[in-house]
């Protein structure tokens, strides 16, 4: 009887072995995500922005392991990375985009001016009569200053002279090279910028109380020149399983996705 007992007691040791090495061997499953590695606020590469934070929540959420492909992103971004099938999510898109099937939007931002406080500008519109007379940092794509929506607002009145071009994409040797236009505010080099709102929420922040922000108002110039702008997560196109998952998500986590919002300085906007 001893030898039989003892002979259970192998096969269970044997089995529970095993079943211990079966679980080793299975991995969890990988949440592929695409992102800029020197994008601050968003992203980087030692994973220090919001959407970095927001796909550790969803990876945590999704019991899965969190995968990066690093990529710039600018022109050929989604085509190098979720259309090459390298990476299944974009944590940040526009609700409006093309290129990708977008989830529900998850928050609503808005271009905002950004003046040092100590000067008690307090703009929030482009007919201010006193912005024609201030030098305005703007944040560019291209060389003709009229290619984001605050530029054009600028152009459209005439305002070309007093501005000051930066590039959407900074100086991406540098670390945060989005931080151009902002800390040029703080310096002095402007007397007020126009800057998207998480970048100038952001950044601002750092200036230790010496920023001020306010949004655009309104938030359109004309039916083709919004201000304020829905941003989703992205997947491949016709992966619709994969987003009926991130909208379920985004409606179950939406507290802490805010809070992620709140603690670096994003300012939102309610659509009107």
């Amino acid at each position: 009887m001893r030898r039989v007992f003892g002979s259970l007691l192998v096969v269970e040791a044997v089995l529970a072995s095993a079943s211990t090495s079966c679980l080793k061997l299975a991995p969890k499953p990988a949440l592929r995500v695409c992102a800029d590695p020197n994008n601050l606020p968003f992203s980087n590469r030692a994973q220090e922005g919001f959407e970095n934070r927001i796909a550790e929540l969803l990876a945590a959420d999704r019991h899965a392991r969190l995968e990066y492909t690093w990529w710039a992103q600018r022109r050929g971004f989604v085509r190098n990375t979720l259309a090459a099938g390298t990476c299944d999510v974009v944590i940040g898109v526009p609700a409006e985009s093309d290129s990708v099937a977008a989830t529900l939007p998850y928050y609503r931002s808005s271009y905002v001016f950004v003046s040092r406080r100590d000067r008690g500008l307090n703009l929030a519109s482009f007919d201010d009569p006193r912005l024609p007379k201030l030098r305005i940092g703007v944040q560019m794509i291209g060389d003709d200053f009229a290619n984001t929506p605050p530029a054009h607002a600028l152009a459209r009145r005439g305002m070309t002279a007093n501005v000051v071009g930066y590039t959407v994409y900074g100086d991406y040797g540098q670390p945060s090279p989005l931080s151009d236009i902002v800390l040029a505010v703080d310096r002095g080099d402007v007397d007020i910028a126009v800057v998207w709102g998480p970048v100038a929420g952001f950044f601002a922040r750092r200036s230790e109380g010496r920023l001020t922000l306010s949004a655009v108002s309104p938030q359109r110039d004309s039916p083709s020149l919004p201000f304020a702008f829905e941003i989703s997560m992205g997947v491949r196109r016709g992966d619709a399983a994969l987003r009926t998952a991130l909208d379920d998500f985004l409606r179950r986590r939406h507290v802490k996705i805010d809070a992620i919002l709140d603690r670096y300085g994003i300012p939102r906007v309610e659509r009107l």
